[in-house]
């Protein structure tokens, strides 16, 4: 079994490239029940992989459209998720944030968005690293997470706080 202390983070290259979406508002953050996919059954943010073309603020806009109906307004990246599963499977996400949205949420075939209070976020019913990275994003702070999972369950991690943004996104 692979182990994270082993693992050459230097000379990796994901599978896939995505992005995950979260608006905080009035003290809240807009989560969803996810339905279907990677992740099913999980408390997430809404999210997806990049179309041919497309840029990865655009991807984060056009998965929240897709998965709940609204569109968030006043975006930015806010971090970058590297996992590598045992399994071969590996993702390159990347985390954006917005202030509002436009529109009214509905539940999709994908997703049942609701509101959390920010004091409450239910990390339990979310993928382990969430609350390792999380408090990162809730406080405007750029990050890079790394972690190497055996399906659900995390192996190892780091956490990597940055100064300032990125002037581009890495994809």
């Amino acid at each position: 079994m692979v182990r994270y202390c082993e693992f050459d983070w230097e000379q990796w290259a994901p599978v896939e490239r995505a992005t995950l979406m979260f608006v905080i508002r009035d003290g809240h953050i807009l989560l969803i029940h996810k339905k279907r996919g990677l992740g099913a059954g999980k408390i997430n943010g809404p999210g997806g992989r990049l179309d041919p073309g497309e840029s990865s603020s655009e991807c984060a806009v056009r998965e929240m459209q897709e998965e709940v109906c609204v569109t968030p307004k006043n975006i930015r990246l806010c971090g970058e998720l590297q996992f590598q599963f045992i399994d071969g499977h590996s993702i390159h996400g990347l985390v954006y944030r917005g202030d509002d949205l436009e529109g009214e949420m509905q539940e999709t075939d994908e997703a049942n968005p609701f509101w959390c209070p920010l004091d409450q976020i239910p990390y339990g019913d979310m993928w382990m690293d969430d609350r390792l990275w999380f408090p990162l994003m809730l406080s405007d702070r750029y990050f890079i997470g790394r972690f190497l999972f055996d399906g659900d369950w995390m192996l190892g991690c780091e956490i990597i706080p940055k100064d300032g943004i990125p002037d581009t996104p890495p994809f």
